[in-house]
């Protein structure tokens, strides 16, 4: 298959290329869109035939819902059983934005893009060429991260190239993402909120907005792949992981570099080895290791904006071993976290 690609941006977009994009969609063609949070593989959400397609170009199990992106909050009542009025305040506080809200599904939804369940995942992406696409085709978009099933997800219309080119219809080159991360997912079919996983929309905005929130168990430690049902993207499988072998080391900063100093100093003897530092610490590190700044720990965003393409970055080199520093685990450092533990298979080292 020959890949189109085509370059758009969102404050000059070229109508004649969300025009072809829309075509390909309606013919059952999945397009790599660009959003604010990571560029996504979209294809028609209620058709179970799209659906495969899109599983198939990932590589990714099918028991792995998919997100469905709308254009508009009145398309929550057609795709959705009920509307509760939590998910009303949250759109209108964050949409469109980086949040996916879980609701009880209706007819309308296939279960193949749902994993089987009753629900169904939405969220309206704050991204002026998706919104446009999804208005002009009439079409709802489920769109997983446009990567290869369990690599780090693609924030460069570059990463979705390495991994799709020659498997999907189309690329829509919107430059590179915002915000790096993949979005909050909530679920609102319980009476309390639960967030199913962490993004850039925090816990703390959550509750300013509907109350009392709660986060699911599983974010933050190892699942049990034996009879775990994912109600979310990204709970279950491994993600987001580099070629090189990881691990997490986590404590104060000067125990954790002296850490890992010791550590690569050993893992240097078998192979190369790579540093996952910021820039406040990237020259603490010992000579002869790769090492690469993910960001400021004086600005969590920037090191969301990072992660995923200095993981990439590193499986452009020879370094077949990786040490990372880790993060506080609250706000936006818990999704930090939350991405990190599942590039390292939740390979960590407790310092602290």
């Amino acid at each position: 298959m020959e890949t189109i690609i085509r370059q758009v941006r969102e404050d000059s977009i070229n109508k004649e290329v969300i025009s072809e994009a829309s075509k390909v969609l309606q013919e059952g063609g999945i397009v790599a869109i660009p959003t604010e949070t990571v560029y996504g593989l979209a294809g028609d959400a209620l058709s179970s035939e799209v659906s495969h397609k899109i599983y198939e170009a990932k590589g990714r199990p099918s028991d792995n819902p998919l997100i469905v992106h709308i254009s508009s909050v009145d398309d929550l009542y057609k795709l959705a059983k009920k509307v509760p009025e939590e998910a009303l305040k949250l759109a209108d506080k964050y949409w469109p934005g980086p949040l996916t809200m879980v609701l009880e599904k209706s007819e309308l939804v296939p279960d193949t893009i749902t994993g089987g369940l009753s629900t169904v995942a939405i969220r309206m992406p704050n991204n002026k060429i998706v919104l446009d696409l999804i208005s002009e085709s009439g079409i709802y978009l489920a769109a997983p991260s446009a990567n290869t099933s369990g690599k780090p997800s693609p924030t460069t219309a570059e990463h979705v190239i390495a991994d799709l080119s020659g498997k999907i219809d189309m690329i829509i080159d919107g430059g590179k993402v915002g915000i790096g991360i993949e979005s909050t997912i909530v679920d609102l079919t319980s009476e309390v909120p639960v967030i199913l996983r962490p993004g850039f929309i925090t816990k703390k905005d959550l509750e300013e907005v509907v109350g009392d929130v709660e986060i699911d168990k599983a974010i933050l430690q190892k699942n049990s792949n034996k009879g775990f049902v994912p109600k979310a993207p990204g709970m279950k499988y491994k993600h987001y992981a580099p070629k090189a072998d990881m691990a997490i080391v986590l404590g104060d900063d000067d125990v954790v570099i002296d850490k890992i100093n010791q550590l690569a100093q050993d893992k240097m003897k078998e192979c190369k080895v790579g540093i996952i530092a910021t820039t406040q610490t990237a020259d603490k590190y010992i000579q002869g290791v790769e090492v690469k700044i993910v960001g400021s720990r004086e600005n969590e965003a920037t090191i969301a904006n990072g992660l995923y393409s200095v993981l990439r970055e590193f499986d452009k080199t020879d370094v077949e071993f990786i040490y990372s520093e880790g993060f506080v685990e609250d706000e936006l450092g818990q999704a930090i976290m939350n991405r990190l533990f599942k590039a390292a298979g939740h390979n960590v080292m407790d310092l602290r």
